[in-house]
């Protein structure tokens, strides 16, 4: 039902502009990977959350999330100028997803102890985030492979 709803909002261009979500897919085929999307952390002062997921726990480690994350990360800041930092969120379990924020230069600003229970174990929350300045030194010509 929701893959044939997403079908018939493509097909009619009913979509937002700038997007706040996009699918991953495999090239060739299509295939469906994943979802990037972002969020309002507090859309008054221009503060936004990005995320990613990588639904075949098979498919990480491959540079897939990478290459996903980059290019939102970098069509996120071109899409709107009036932010100046994005945020990411995960726990401290998810160790790609932790390697994933460092590699792509976002830093780690936040941590509350004991904030997700995951399992029924308590893990933190953890909050990265990487300023227009920092991703545009990193990347001058845009975010490439």
């Amino acid at each position: 039902m929701i893959i044939e709803k997403t079908r018939t909002r493509i097909l009619d261009h009913d979509f937002s502009d700038p997007r706040t979500r996009l699918v991953i897919a495999r090239r060739g085929d299509n295939h469906l990977i994943g979802l990037v999307t972002c969020y309002w952390i507090s859309q008054e002062t221009n503060w936004l959350a990005a995320g990613i997921v990588i639904y075949d726990p098979a498919l990480w480690g491959q540079g897939l999330g990478y290459e996903a994350l980059g290019m939102w990360t970098d069509y996120l800041f071109a899409q709107r100028p009036e932010i100046v930092r994005l945020d990411l969120q995960t726990w401290s379990g998810n160790a790609g997803m932790m390697r994933l924020a460092t590699k792509l230069g976002y830093q780690l600003e936040a941590r509350f102890r004991k904030a997700r229970i995951v399992n029924g174990e308590y893990y933190d929350s953890l909050g990265y985030g990487i300023l227009r300045d920092e991703w545009q030194a990193r990347y001058p010509d845009g975010f490439e492979l």
